[in-house]
């Protein structure tokens, strides 16, 4: 490939030069007149070699063995940055390398196999999923994918909060709706859940036990009825989820943190630290001495944990069980927990930025220039279901993973609806079908087109070598998405990258530009070609399926040929 030849050809030169091997990195430049590759190598050896880092870079690449790397020519600029322009061929033999690799192309083994769990959606089981938990979904799915193709041995956890005030009024809202189901005047509390599906849930009860707890108070009535509502909802978010084409490997119960004695085990610790202390009867951490900005309350006056004190506990059973790096993809109005969990870690021993988060902001559904705000069966905002029974599941994951997650999504269901390439997912799909369509008219199957079967070096236009180009990005790009958690990167990449296809496509339409076809009459330009489509297709194709949205091979749209 392309870019080992360069690193080898560098590797030489710091040998030759006595520097250290291990620090190159190499960049796709932004802007294309850099060159096709970049690196900083020289800047990094400034240091150890007490030189200037341009005298640095103007020495490599005196030294720099042009033709072993596959190199036109290697430029200096600025402060000392390398700037390599790949020859023609060098670039074009690099189809061959998607072709060989197919559906491992982009995949890399930079995690080693090592452990790291990804924890998302956690969402209390108190009602239906909504599209801020879709967003956090796709978010977290995406992470994990992105993990998994750069050699990480991934752990995707839920962790349900199925304990607490909030349960408690879910319990309370589905007993008042359970009475009026039977003909019992009982207000919903103030506070409570008032959504149609707490009367769904009401009505399964009454279904399941008729009038059992109709003027039964107690506690054990309560627990059950509790127990009814939970397994209800988180049933039907797990189907939600599946439907979304998310899963799990494994569900964790704030519950069991109680009933098996981790919270008080983890509070029992934290004390033992030393920095724990009362006041005003509560039970204080001193979480300021890890970079929180004040104490924090564990206990509360009335001896009840603080909701950061089980988050602590939880986190302690991830790196037991051998987590040793975990990601957590939540909402930006958990902000305010991170230091303190963090605190919690670190004051039993953890090490700091353990775990890491995701932060996401919210999703704002809009049409014709208004806000979607309204569901009835929540009695809020629109739920994930029907957001994607509404524009596709393909649609809706990618629209909650083309943002940045610090950034506000607003889902234009406008766009989402259109079925056009003005839908940026659409423009993508489109574009992989495209590259099938020329295979069935050219009576051929994907699989026809083989690693060493073209003579690549047929490739010259510029469309063509622009093409191969972003092709071979691919690899550096996941690495780049998961370095960040993005999957961002990956969709800005493949919306480029389609861009570029469907330029390519229609410049090469018979009547316009025959020359440019790729069912030329010309044999061997019609291989090399054929090689092109076929791998952009698999680059297309991979890059979809990380993301978990389908590539389909036919696409037909009512202004348009069948693709």
């Amino acid at each position: 490939m392309t870019n080992d030849a360069i690193r080898s050809a560098l590797e030489a030169v710091l040998e030759d030069m006595g520097a250290p091997t291990g620090t190159i990195t190499l960049e796709q430049p932004r802007d294309p007149t850099h060159g096709d590759v970049a690196t900083n190598v020289a800047l990094t050896l400034a240091k150890p070699l007490s030189r200037a880092p341009r005298q640095i870079a103007e020495e490599i690449a005196e030294k720099f063995d042009l033709a072993a790397a596959g190199v036109d020519a290697v430029e200096v600029a600025g402060p000392g940055f390398l700037n390599f322009r790949l020859a023609s061929g060098s670039v074009v033999s690099a189809l061959d390398d998607i072709l060989e690799a197919d559906t491992t192309w982009g995949r890399s083994e930079g995690g080693k196999g090592q452990a790291v769990m990804v924890e998302f959606v956690s969402a209390n089981p108190t009602g239906p999923l909504h599209v801020g938990h879709g967003r956090q979904a796709a978010l977290g799915d995406g992470v994990a994918a992105l993990l998994d193709w750069t050699g990480w041995k991934v752990h995707r956890e839920y962790y349900y909060n199925d304990a607490g005030r909030q349960i408690d009024q879910l319990a309370l809202s589905v007993r008042a709706r359970y009475r009026q189901a039977l003909g019992v005047d009982e207000a919903v509390p103030d506070d409570g859940y008032r959504g149609e599906y707490v009367k769904d849930v009401a009505n399964a009860l009454v279904a399941e036990v008729a009038d059992r707890y109709v003027e039964d108070n107690s506690d054990e009535a309560l627990d059950a009825i509790r127990t009814h509502a939970v397994k209800m909802l988180r049933e039907e978010q797990d189907r939600d989820l599946n439907d979304f084409r998310v899963s799990f490997d494994e569900y964790f119960l704030e519950s069991s943190l109680y009933s098996g004695g981790r919270v008080d085990g983890t509070i029992q610790d934290l004390k033992n630290t030393g920095l724990v202390y009362e006041h005003d009867g509560a039970t204080w951490l001193k979480t300021s001495q890890f970079g929180d900005q004040k104490d924090r309350v564990m206990v509360r006056s009335n001896g009840q944990p603080t909701y950061f004190l089980p988050d602590v506990a939880y986190h302690m059973t991830k790196w037991e069980r051998g987590f040793e790096r975990v990601i957590n993809v939540q909402g930006a109005d958990h902000h305010g927990t991170v230091d303190r969990v963090r605190a919690g870690l670190q004051a039993l021993g953890l090490p700091s930025g353990y775990p890491e988060y995701v932060l996401h902001q919210m999703v704002r559904v809009v049409q014709d220039n208004e806000q979607v705000k309204f569901s009835k069966r929540t009695g809020s905002g629109m739920t994930l279901r029907e957001l994607y029974e509404q524009v596709g599941v393909d649609v809706a994951r990618y629209f909650f993973q083309m943002r940045k997650p610090d950034a506000h999504l607003l889902f234009d269901l406008d766009i989402a609806l259109d079925q056009s390439d003005k839908n940026p997912m659409y423009k993508v799909q489109y574009a992989h079908a495209r590259m099938c369509s020329i295979f069935r008219k050219g009576e051929m199957e994907l699989e026809d087109v083989e690693a060493g079967s073209a003579e690549l070096s047929m490739l010259s236009h510029e469309l063509e070598l622009e093409l191969v180009k972003r092709l071979v990005e691919f690899a550096s790009v996941i690495e780049r998405a998961a370095r960040g958690s993005s999957p961002h990167v990956v969709c800005d990449y493949l919306e480029r990258t389609a861009g570029a296809a469907n330029s390519w496509y229609h410049a090469g339409n018979p009547s316009r530009n025959p020359e440019l076809a790729v069912l030329t009459g010309d044999p061997a330009l019609r291989r090399a070609r054929l090689a092109l489509a076929r791998a952009v297709q698999i680059v297309l194709r991979n890059g979809l399926t990380l993301l978990g949205i389908d590539a389909p091979t036919r696409m037909v749209r009512e202004d348009d040929q069948e693709n």
